[in-house]
């Protein structure tokens, strides 16, 4: 059970409800309150963990960036980006990529003079021209960097397969060769070539915020500590002022060139910032690297040997919306209105305004208990991790929340839920972007041995499954949740309760690990986002926090639990690894790692994917 509180319906959850066929007026849905069942006492508003949200207002360039941070934190993920970050990149590693950055700015300059040629406007043509001097100054720059770092006899490394792609694709598009526009012609009107100009601003735009974005996040993962480090004069050229300005230049020119575009061309425009952007996440994954690195999770896996096996919480962790508040609007659009006559064969329901009454009833009260009870609990602030003391804490917890379970039971506000109107809830629940490619992507792997087991508060387990077999993964995810219990495809009520506490979740994470057996060395991540997932994070040998929970840092803080960023950490963790050493993910360490978003869990466990 959750913290509860009154609130509108959310507009997640009415677009959830209006596609039902409930033959309810929309309006109806909308004037509805609700009980929504949340983790974090008041006076927060409902939370939506992770969400992938792109504004629709802003800069033009800003909006293509956050569609595609998927790659960009690929791109950091990768061994090759990781390696440079800490300082121990291979040196020959290194130079072939300062190699190939010399095609790069060629084929820059060759782009910007294009577009340059195309560009009508005095402005646009002028601010193009500079970019491109710019571009002929670094190469000159780079040209004395890379007999710096040249190799013995000063062979050059021949051009890697992914930089031609990237090269090609901007040429091409400076070109006017664009796949899937029509309407360029022979490019004989003023417009058709200020929008070829703007499509080639497109397709080399994301290489310089990318640059910027990746320089910026190795200098803050070191942050102090880099004064010694081997690459530091190249960190600091793309973190730096000037470049930063720079690119921001080409996003400044990208807007005014895009300025009467039509939605159909701004959508070019974003197709080829998108391709450009997976041109550089291929071109990052694909730099040799020879030394030991601890990126991806499963580098060294040996699926006869050893196994993977992914937790995760679902509310919240893989959903947008809490499904407690799915339920609960569910049974008030289906409860019966005060003056309608319930069939003597059927389950006897209280009606709608009587259900809503008692929904705000139980909320009150657990959101005050809720908040006596994590009070009572919270000790003072110890530096030393004290994973007993708390257990110890939780077990009030969990009393806690069981006693607040049966208050739901025995108030009757679960009863009458159609099983159908369930599944296509769950069918329709919005899932956290990247969450169920990343487990597809884990469970279609033939070179790995995984399992996958969902843990959640989640009243109904059948909700859960619904969402999951909409994503194709019902068959590759195991699920432990409570149950409704079920008279002809109508709820009782009544629950078949199997987690309800974080003592549930965590003697299930023990359960599911000791049914492994010793057959293989298990490697453990769970990833979670709330009071009730801590011992199982804890507990994991990975541990990863999503969202943004202040009460789960509150508590856990208090018994000497630290929550630090994932890139960080896996920087340092390289930093310190050597060919004589292995890198040790240990769960019982009290440190537990923050992520943005689930395409940060799917980089660091499982790698690049192109």
């Amino acid at each position: 059970m959750r913290s509860l509180f009154i609130s509108k319906i959310s507009p997640n959850s009415a677009f959830l409800l209006s596609n039902f066929r409930f033959r309810i007026p929309i309006a109806a849905l909308r004037s509805l309150t609700f009980s929504s069942f949340h983790r974090s006492p008041p006076p927060m508003p409902p939370r939506m963990a992770m969400v992938s949200h792109v504004d629709s207002e802003g800069p033009l360039a800003r909006r293509l960036w956050n569609k595609c941070r998927r790659e960009s934190i690929f791109s950091m993920y990768t061994p090759f980006c990781v390696c440079l970050a800490c300082g121990t990149l291979d040196v020959d590693t290194f130079r072939h990529v300062v190699d190939q950055d010399v095609h790069f700015l060629k084929a820059f300059a060759q782009a910007y003079e294009l577009a340059a040629e195309c560009a009508d406007d005095d402005d646009a043509k002028h601010s193009i021209n500079e970019l491109r001097k710019a571009v002929m100054v670094d190469l000159k720059r780079h040209a004395s960097f890379v007999k710096e770092w040249a190799a013995e006899g000063g062979k050059e490394s021949p051009i890697n397969p992914a930089t031609v792609k990237y090269t090609d694709f901007v040429l091409a598009t400076a070109f006017g060769k664009i796949e899937g526009d029509k309407g360029l012609g022979n490019l004989a009107t003023p417009f058709e070539r200020t929008k070829l100009a703007a499509y080639t601003l497109g397709a080399i735009t994301p290489c310089m915020r990318l640059y910027a974005y990746l320089a910026t996040e190795f200098k803050g993962a070191l942050g102090a500590d880099h004064g010694n480090h081997l690459y530091k004069t190249w960190i600091e050229n793309y973190a730096s002022k000037d470049f930063e300005e720079s690119a921001a230049r080409t996003e400044d020119i990208l807007e005014k060139l895009s300025a009467t575009l039509t939605g159909e061309e701004l959508d070019t425009i974003e197709k080829l910032y998108h391709q450009a952007m997976k041109l550089e996440q291929e071109f990052y994954c694909s730099q040799p690297v020879s030394q030991k690195t601890v990126v991806p999770l499963i580098k060294d896996h040996n699926p006869a040997t050893e196994r993977l096996v992914l937790f995760s919480d679902f509310d919240l962790t893989c959903t947008v919306v809490d499904s407690s508040a799915i339920l609960a609007e569910i049974a008030m659009v289906r409860a019966p209105k005060p003056d309608q006559t319930q069939p003597d064969d059927q389950i006897t329901r209280m009606s709608s305004a009587d259900l809503r009454n008692t929904w705000g009833v139980i909320s009150r009260q657990y959101t005050e208990e809720y908040e006596e009870c994590i009070d009572k609990i919270t000790p003072p602030a110890t530096e030393e991790f004290k994973y007993e003391d708390l257990c110890t804490a939780l077990e009030q917890l969990s009393d806690f929340e069981k006693r607040a379970n049966n208050r739901v039971v025995e108030s009757g506000v679960l009863k009458g839920l159609n099983f159908e109107d369930i599944r296509r809830a769950g069918e329709r629940l919005i899932i956290q972007d990247g969450c169920f490619n990343f487990f597809r992507t884990a469970t279609k792997s033939e070179n790995l041995n995984v399992g996958v087991h969902i843990l959640s508060y989640c009243w109904c387990a059948d909700l859960i499954r619904s969402s999951f077999n909409s994503g194709g993964l019902l068959t590759q995810v195991t699920i432990h949740a409570n149950e409704f219990a079920f008279e002809e495809a109508v709820s009782t009520g009544d629950l078949v309760r199997k987690v309800e506490s974080p003592i549930d979740k965590v003697n299930s994470f023990r359960k599911i690990l000791e049914n492994y057996g010793n057959d293989r060395k298990n490697l453990t991540v769970y990833v979670g986002d709330s009071i009730g997932d801590l011992l199982c994070l804890l507990e994991a040998d990975v541990g990863i926090v999503v969202g943004t929970s202040s009460s789960l840092r509150r508590l856990a803080t208090q018994f000497g639990v630290s929550f630090v960023p994932l890139y960080p950490s896996v920087v340092r963790k390289q930093k310190s690894l050597t060919e004589d050493t292995e890198c040790s993910w240990k769960g019982l360490s009290g440190v537990l790692y923050t992520v943005n978003s689930w395409a940060e869990i799917h980089a660091f466990v499982l790698g690049c994917e192109n």
